[in-house]
Order: C-alpha cells, then sequence, then structure tokens
C-alpha cells in the first residue's frame, strides 16, 4: 500500500510517499479500507518540529480516517464486515499512519457511519468535532458572551455552531478577510470581526457592549494569547486550547487573579474514554447526518499531494476541514 512518511523535519516537502505492507487486522482488529483522512493543525507544527512534543522519526502522520472495514481480526463481531466507519485512530494502540491506503484498528473502537454522513465529513468530526464539544462541555456557553477564534477553521466553524445551539448569550467569531467573517456568519455568528484590521480588538470590546467576553475558547495560542486576555470581562474564562504556544506570563496570571478571573487548560485524549468516545461521536455524526451541523470541507487533496494539503492549512487558506482522498488520483482543492 501506499503511505505517507517524513523522515526529516522541515516544509511541506518532507513528505513523501513510500510502498509499505498492508496491516494485517489481528485479533480483535479491523482492516479499513481508507476513503478519507483527516489533517489536523497539530500535524503541520509535528511536521515542522514545532510541536509540544517531538516525535522519532521516521514518522507516519494522520489520527483519523474514515473508509469501509475490508478484513476481519479473529473474535471480531462479523456484522461490522463491509460497514462504513470512522476510525479514530488517535485513541488507538498505533495512534498515527492515517496517511496511508489502509489501517488497522481495535474494533472496538471504530463508529458507524449513518448513510447520509460523507467520510469526508466523519473526518471533520473527530478531532475537531470532539474538541469542539468537549470544549463547551468544560466551560458551557448558555447566557454568556463567547469569543471564538478561528472562527472559519475546522473546530472554530464548529464551535460557533454548536455554541449558538446551546444558548451562548452572544457568539463574536474572529476571522480574518471578509470571505471568513461572511461564512461565520453564516453558521450563527451574532458578529464576526476581521483580525487582520488593526482595531480588531476594540470592535470586539464594542460588539460585547464593553463587558468583554465571558469565555474564550483559545484554540489559537502565541502572542494572540495575551490579546485574548485583555478582552475576558472579569470574572471570565479563559480556555486553553493550543498545547505548545502558551506564552501568558507569571504576571498575566497574577493579574488574572486580581480580576476574578480563570485560566482552564484544555487536553483532548484525556477526557476520553472507549465509550465516552463512541457516544460522543455518534452524538456529532447524528447532528450533521440530520443538518443541524454543517460540516465544510476546505481542501481536498490525493495521498501524493498531503505536501499542499498542509501547506493550504499551514498558510491558513483552508475554511474548514482539509482532506486527504487516498482513493484519487487527483483533487482539486477548494480555496
Amino acid at each position: 500500500m501506499k503511505a505517507i512518511q517524513f523522515s526529516r523535519f522541515g516544509g511541506p516537502e518532507v513528505f513523501e510517499v513510500v510502498d509499505m505492507p498492508t496491516p494485517v487486522a489481528g485479533p480483535g482488529e479491523v482492516l479499513v479500507k481508507v476513503a478519507a483522512a483527516g489533517i489536523n493543525f497539530f500535524e503541520v507544527l509535528m511536521r515542522a518540529d514545532r510541536y509540544a512534543v517531538t516525535p522519532s522519526l521516521p514518522v507516519f502522520p494522520g489520527v483519523e480516517v474514515a473508509g469501509t472495514v475490508e478484513a476481519l481480526g479473529e473474535g471480531v463481531d462479523p456484522g461490522l464486515s463491509g460497514r462504513r466507519v470512522a476510525a479514530p485512530l488517535f485513541v488507538s494502540a498505533r495512534p498515527f499512519g492515517g496517511y496511508a491506503e489502509y489501517v488497522a484498528i481495535d474494533a472496538g473502537l471504530v463508529v458507524p457511519l449513518p448513510d447520509a454522513l460523507s467520510f469526508e465529513d466523519a473526518t471533520a468530526l473527530m478531532v475537531q468535532g470532539l474538541t469542539a464539544s468537549h470544549l463547551l462541555r468544560q466551560s458551557p456557553p448558555a447566557g454568556r458572551i463567547v469569543l471564538v477564534p478561528a472562527a472559519a477553521g475546522g473546530v472554530g466553524s464548529l464551535l460557533v455552531q454548536l455554541a449558538k445551539g446551546q444558548g451562548a448569550r452572544r457568539v463574536i467569531a474572529l476571522a480574518g478577510g471578509k470571505a471568513r467573517r461572511d461564512f461565520a456568519l453564516s453558521l450563527g455568528a451574532d458578529t464576526a470581526i476581521d483580525t487582520s484590521e488593526a482595531d480588531w480588538p476594540a470592535r470586539v470590546r464594542e460588539a460585547s457592549d464593553g463587558l468583554g467576553a465571558g469565555i474564550v475558547y483559545d484554540t489559537v495560542g502565541g502572542a494572540l494569547t495575551r490579546e485574548f486576555l485583555d478582552l475576558l470581562a472579569p470574572g471570565g474564562e479563559l480556555v486553553f486550547a493550543a498545547l505548545g504556544r502558551f506564552h501568558l506570563s507569571a504576571p498575566d496570571i497574577e493579574a488574572m487573579i486580581g480580576r476574578n478571573q480563570s485560566l482552564k487548560g484544555f487536553a483532548l485524549l484525556p477526557l476520553l474514554s472507549a465509550d465516552s468516545l463512541k457516544a460522543s461521536l455518534g452524538a456529532l455524526f447524528e447532528l450533521a447526518s440530520t443538518g443541524r451541523l454543517k460540516v465544510v470541507i476546505g481542501g481536498r487533496f490525493p495521498l501524493h499531494q498531503a505536501g499542499e494539503a498542509h501547506r493550504l492549512l499551514e498558510e491558513r487558506r483552508a475554511t474548514g476541514k482539509v482532506v486527504l482522498l487516498p482513493g484519487d488520483d487527483f483533487v482539486t482543492p477548494d480555496r
């Protein structure tokens, strides 16, 4: 089978297509023929050795795929044969390797897909969908003014919709450029503010009637976290979900104490058990398949163009989810 690896850190050009043995489904496992593999921003950081953890080389990236069960290992329910499933590799014993034509995974972790849900949309609801839904569980938005950075991205576009659906008093979306602002508004944001304009913090304050945001879901991190802190209301919560990009200082945190504000860390994996993961994904799949949650695919690439897919995401030109489609020789990306 074909798979993608990188054996040195660097730009998108470090990816190479390699031939590997097709995995074999061991006892309790299924072999999934990959129809779509999701790309996440942390993989961009990992490829460039800018993530919180430096992986051992070579790396076979990809932590989430959707496809069809092609073979069963010993002891697996025969009813899974031929089923369309989501395979959340990130919670499995082999958490990487999704940029490939086949993966093997514990049969107890796969989640059947509703007929109306595409493979592509399923990838958007794994890491990013679970991140959005668990962020809202950690800090419920009902009755509060919430600030959603990167609102046109994979996590942000889902956060906007879910926060609005869960009764947020006001959803203030941050996005760069008119097209992305319009996109966030189409998803239900009350206000969309262009972060490429110098006065965007003042516009956030205006949109919150001078109160500031009750919750900031910070999935961006870096220098922007300090600016988000300035926009946080007294007693508000800054939920930090940008592992490896935390730049607040001790004085910043001390100032939060004086304003009765809280800093809440967020890491997805410790929140997931096999049962809770399947229940959460099932709920997200149901929302999307019935049209109550809109999933947007912002780029589609064949496997051998994984570097171009990363470049689209790294340059923040993507709206929604970017996916690899191993079965296609050429796919024109949405730009």
